[in-house]
């Protein structure tokens, strides 16, 4: 097997600049977030990176709430993998139960946030009505990026557990529902080649790993993600 390398050290030392830019010239694209196609009233949640908590998503968040989504953050502070989310992902499907009173719920996940959403598909597909990831690293190698380190340190595990190895297989295998993943192929942290596969639709955008969840392009983009999908049905 051909081995991933990470990010070059050049896309690695632009993350931070071209974030800012992005933030900087954020307002040129508001007509470009105003067309995008309006939503079915489905319950959404957003599952935040590593590290992050619900603040770190709130502008993708309040874009899906005014395209007409019910709009859920995950509740559960910061992102530290198992340590916040429970052995087989517990705490995290126990907040999914809570706000899935109408039907299954729509997970969109950044980076480790987007992987939890995959293990939560597979494990309880009774309760998510679709998955989209945005810069998540679930199909290759925990090497093939930059965070590796900071995910042991942060998690606990480790990603050359046998048992860490297993898991994350399991969640890069197909998914019960409909599914959709963002990815840039200049991330600066992860490799973009690992964040998409070849039996899950796709859609490339330019971006760095950085505020990835801010770019308009994304926001547009989950939008028409969202859009093209049936409306999600009571146990399904």
């Amino acid at each position: 097997m051909a081995v991933i390398p990470p990010p070059s050290k050049t896309l690695w030392a632009a993350e931070l600049p071209r974030a800012l830019w992005m933030g900087a010239t954020w307002w040129r694209h508001r007509a470009e977030l105003a067309a995008a196609p309006r939503g079915d009233g489905r319950a959404v949640m957003v599952l935040p990176g590593l590290f992050n908590s619900d603040r770190s998503n709130i502008v993708l968040r309040r874009y899906l709430a005014a395209r007409g989504y019910r709009v859920h953050g995950w509740g559960l502070g910061r992102n530290l993998g198992v340590r916040s989310v429970g052995p087989d992902a517990g705490h995290l499907i126990a907040r999914i139960e809570s706000v899935a009173d109408r039907g299954p719920v729509t997970l969109i996940g950044i980076s480790l946030g987007g992987i939890m959403a995959r293990m939560v598909a597979q494990a309880r597909p009774d309760l998510v009505a679709g998955v989209v990831t945005i810069s998540s690293p679930y199909a290759g190698p925990a090497r093939a990026t930059h965070v590796w380190r900071a995910f042991e340190t942060l998690t606990g595990e480790r990603v050359d557990d046998p048992a860490v190895i297993a898991r994350s297989a399991a969640i890069a295998g197909p998914l019960p529902c409909p599914s959709a993943a963002i990815w840039s192929r200049s991330d600066g942290l992860v490799a973009g080649v690992i964040c998409r596969d070849d039996t899950t639709p796709a859609v490339e955008v330019r971006s760095s790993h950085l505020w990835v969840q801010h770019r308009p392009q994304v926001l547009a983009a989950v939008a028409t993600i969202l859009a093209a999908w049936p409306p999600p049905v009571s146990g399904q």
